[in-house]
């Protein structure tokens, strides 16, 4: 079943200067997170405390610059910007209910499913936002933050790259969906955890970095601690996501296509003059 085939509207289309945008700020992300396996002996352990105030503010320029890219190229209007407030108020209104308990994290499926509708442009700025906004409200700003910030960006975008936007749609589109949440819970527990295990003194545990050992003995290292902390963990959030995502998919895809549809993003504003 493929039903309505009506190609979707997007909100933020990705040019070359945001795509660029885009890449920069994954690189910088991905050098913080690698960098504890390939700090010299020398290195802290506490590494990511210190390094996280230019993270945080590396990664909020590089947020604008997105954003001012997509401005340029393809029009962040007020509709999109009151489309993106609406959607991080309700991510980050639903992350307290479970509290993060054994994962139950309900937020998850809601991201999966406006990347998918909206695209990877908005998705990634919708999810970072919505990070944002949630850390404010339970109070889980710290050094951590940045990350999950960009990770979440990287899951809701995620989404909004899966194939057959305009053409899958039903059981098909839910499955594909519901994989994709499954497998991103499963990433998103592995980047937080390229990001807490440095905090380990060395030596505290077998588990913890060694700045002696070589990247692949650390890298081993962390693979022990991520399947002894995580795994339980993560897979509650995968089945949340997956379960969340079947159920309420169909209705809340169905609301997104509507609302995107009546919004038209990609149609000007214009402002017609007064009659008589």
């Amino acid at each position: 079943m493929t039903g309505d085939s009506t190609p979707q509207a997007r909100a933020v289309r990705l040019g070359p200067r945001s795509l660029t945008a885009l890449v920069l700020v994954s690189a910088v992300g991905v050098a913080a997170l690698g960098r504890p396996f390939l700090s010299p002996p020398t290195a802290q352990a506490s590494a990511h405390a210190q390094d996280a105030p230019w993270f945080f503010t590396c990664l909020l320029l590089l947020l604008v610059a997105v954003v001012g890219a997509t401005i340029s190229e393809s029009g962040l209007g007020p509709k999109a910007v009151a489309m993106l407030g609406v959607l991080a108020a309700t991510g980050a209104a639903l992350r307290p209910l479970g509290a993060g308990t054994a994962g139950i994290e309900p937020m998850f499926f809601l991201m999966v499913l406006s990347g998918r509708v909206l695209g990877p442009g908005f998705g990634f700025v919708l999810g970072a936002v919505t990070m944002f906004a949630s850390a404010l409200l339970t109070g889980g700003v710290g050094p951590w933050m940045p990350f999950q910030m960009l990770s979440m960006g990287w899951f809701t975008m995620g989404a909004g790259l899966l194939p057959g936007p305009d053409r899958l749609r039903g059981r098909g589109e839910l499955l594909l969906l519901a994989g994709y949440g499954f497998l991103a819970a499963f990433a998103y527990g592995l980047v937080m955890n390229l990001q807490g295990w440095p905090y380990f003194t060395p030596g505290s545990s077998p588990l913890a970095p060694d700045p002696h050992a070589g990247p692949l003995a650390n890298l081993a290292r962390f693979a022990a601690y991520h399947l002894a902390t995580s795994l339980g963990w993560d897979l509650g959030r995968a089945i949340v996501t997956v379960v969340l995502a079947v159920t309420l998919g169909p209705a809340i895809l169905k609301a997104l296509r509507r609302a995107t549809r009546r919004a038209a993003f990609e149609s000007p504003v214009t402002f017609d003059a007064p009659t008589g």
